[in-house]
């Protein structure tokens, strides 16, 4: 019998930037990111949280704002507008947009295509109000 330790499963970065993002939406204003990293619990180390706050504000997702030497982040989007961010991304920089969200919507599901359906109609609704 061996003796060796469990590591902990390894996050993704999509998860770690959702993790964070839902903890910023709990806050009553900005926070800091020694606020955030208290509240996922202390399992990250403060630096991996800065970066994770870092890269969410290069992706748009998060503002700061001086908080006497650190910085105090508030979310823009929540982990939904966040998601909705990047696939416009990668759709702005395809050249062929109209292959590209025909591949997309022929791989959905019919639950999916349906909803999408509704959602176009709305906003098409609420855009001739």
């Amino acid at each position: 019998m061996t003796n060796q330790r469990q590591r902990p499963r390894r996050r993704g970065q999509g998860e770690l930037e959702g993790l964070v993002l839902s903890v910023l939406g709990e806050a009553d204003g900005p926070a800091t990111a020694g606020w955030v990293q208290e509240r996922l619990g202390g399992d990250l180390a403060y630096t991996t949280v800065i970066t994770i706050l870092t890269r969410l504000l290069a992706k748009g997702a998060v503002t700061r704002e001086r908080a006497g030497r650190s910085f105090a982040w508030t979310p823009v989007a929540d982990q939904a507008g966040l998601a909705a961010h990047k696939m416009r991304k990668l759709l702005d920089g395809e050249s062929d947009r109209e292959a590209v969200l025909a591949s997309f919507v022929t791989s959905l599901g019919p639950g999916d295509e349906r909803l999408l359906r509704e959602l176009l109609s709305r906003a098409t609704a609420e855009g001739e109000d």
